[in-house]
């Protein structure tokens, strides 16, 4: 009987998940994600609702959402604007203790300040100056990134504590946009990568 127990409430555990709720226009996109170079369907994510980007369907392995993949087109690296007429930028600002040295901004414990306020502003990026006065400076890689079209810099090295800035465009959608910035808080090399990402 106690086997019994245990088996059905294993079935419950297993077989039911709770559902993500989609943010609503005042909540941020973020997540926590990892991928695996070695799982045909946890290679890449999909920021839309931060789940995987491919599926099993009809005995294959299908694309259904692939904005960021690890390590199938670039070894133990970041690729973006992989499917359709996507295409993308990816670029490695520094960690936050490079970054914090470059910008002289006060970081908080945790190192988490400089990433938390990178922000697009009037058509820009910005990054944390003076914490107290909440005033921000422009990170100088920022015209690379939103001005220019999306080219052979889609692949970027992980690399365990950099921030990158990610931007995807649509050769086939001209309104089509997204930024995206991330930070590797976790790498095991060639294996698998854990970021916080959100998208801007």
């Amino acid at each position: 009987m106690i086997g019994a127990v245990f088996s059905v409430s294993l079935f419950f555990c297993t077989t039911f998940s709770i559902a993500q709720a989609a943010p609503t226009a005042n909540e941020v996109q973020t997540g926590i994600s990892t991928l695996y170079a070695r799982d045909p369907l946890a290679q890449s994510l999909c920021f839309r609702d931060g789940g995987y980007g491919s599926l099993f369907q009809a005995n294959e392995v299908r694309n259904r959402c692939s904005d960021i993949n690890y390590n199938s087109y670039n070894a133990d690296a970041f690729t973006v604007g992989v499917e359709g007429g996507r295409e993308g930028t990816i670029i490695d600002i520094g960690t936050s203790a490079e970054l914090q040295r470059k910008y002289k901004y006060e970081e908080t414990v945790g190192n988490g300040q400089g990433f938390a306020s990178i922000q697009i502003k009037d058509g820009k990026i910005f990054i944390l100056a003076d914490r107290r006065a909440h005033t921000t400076q422009e990170l100088e890689r920022s015209d690379a990134l939103l001005k220019a079209r999306p080219s052979k810099d889609n692949w970027a090295t992980v690399r365990l504590g950099s921030i990158y800035l990610l931007r995807t465009t649509d050769r086939n959608e001209k309104n089509y946009q997204q930024i995206v910035k991330l930070v590797v808080i976790a790498h095991v090399p060639n294996k698998s990568v854990t970021f916080r990402w959100q998208v801007l």
